[in-house]
């Protein structure tokens, strides 16, 4: 295999890294609860109609593991485990209403072809 066939091979999309980090179905919903100053899994679960336990959690995990949220334990009983944007997190936080503004776009363009 050549050089350049091997660096195109290897090469990392920006844009395709991003929608992977964001991908998963309650990945966006949690960042939205998080922004409205929710932080414990409980009250997603309230937030968040039909999600369930596990899955929240796995999401969770893989938002910390992104650096997109930190995770603070406490050490008390019963446990208590809280989230928080981390700067990376925030970042995100601004992009999304950068695109909900984009799909009020396309639901106004939308409406316009009816």
């Amino acid at each position: 295999m050549k050089t350049t066939e091997q660096a195109e091979e290897n090469k990392i999309c920006p844009l395709e890294m991003a929608v992977n980090t964001i991908s998963g179905k309650w990945k966006i919903p949690i960042v939205w609860q998080i922004n409205e100053g929710k932080k414990r899994p409980s009250e997603f679960l309230r937030g968040i109609a039909k999600v369930d336990r596990r899955v929240l959690n796995q999401q969770l995990g893989e938002m910390v593991q992104d650096g997109i949220l930190a995770k603070q334990s406490f050490n008390e009983l019963p446990p208590r485990v809280e989230y928080a944007l981390t700067e990376l997190g925030e970042k995100l936080v601004e992009i999304l209403w950068q695109l909900n503004g984009w799909g009020k776009l396309l639901i106004s363009e939308n409406d316009k072809l009816k």
